[in-house]
């Protein structure tokens, strides 16, 4: 599938669009579903914010980040059994690796910045292979 050309827009220093929008995941007509409906979605707003918050982690880290997965459409949702309820259906939620830190010291550095007002305050979860952090204005942590 060839990613369309609005997609390469650049969000901040290090991030683009697309990396919000594409997934492993996602097989190939479920991509082009998320491409064909992103601007019905109307999330480009809660997707920049959330690319400015993880440009100041990313800066902090001093390393890359991987996007394992942010926007998954309600539509998606619901075929994997979800409610379709989470933050990732509003792009307000991305799955990420750094490669440099375990998600445990990524979960942890996020915390740091949270309470350094740096980065906005929500959802932060640790998994064994990436960090969850999402933009719910309230606070929530685990780690599984």
């Amino acid at each position: 599938m060839k990613r369309p050309d609005w997609a390469n827009e650049q969000l901040t220093t290090n991030f683009a669009l697309y990396e919000f929008l594409e997934s492993r995941f996602f097989n190939e007509a479920e991509q082009e579903r998320v491409y064909r409906d992103f601007a019905a979605l109307n999330v480009l707003h809660n997707i920049r914010e959330l690319a400015n918050n993880l440009q100041i982690l990313r800066d902090w880290l001093g390393c890359s980040i991987s996007i394992n997965i942010a926007l998954r459409p309600k539509w998606y949702e619901l075929s994997r059994g979800r409610l379709g309820t989470s933050k990732h259906v509003q792009g307000m939620a991305a799955d990420i690796v750094a490669s440099k830190y375990s998600p445990d010291q990524v979960h942890d550095a996020i915390e740091q910045l949270i309470e350094d007002g740096k980065m906005k305050e929500g959802g932060l979860g640790s998994y064994s292979s990436f960090t969850h952090y999402d933009l719910r204005n309230t606070k929530a942590r685990w780690r599984v």
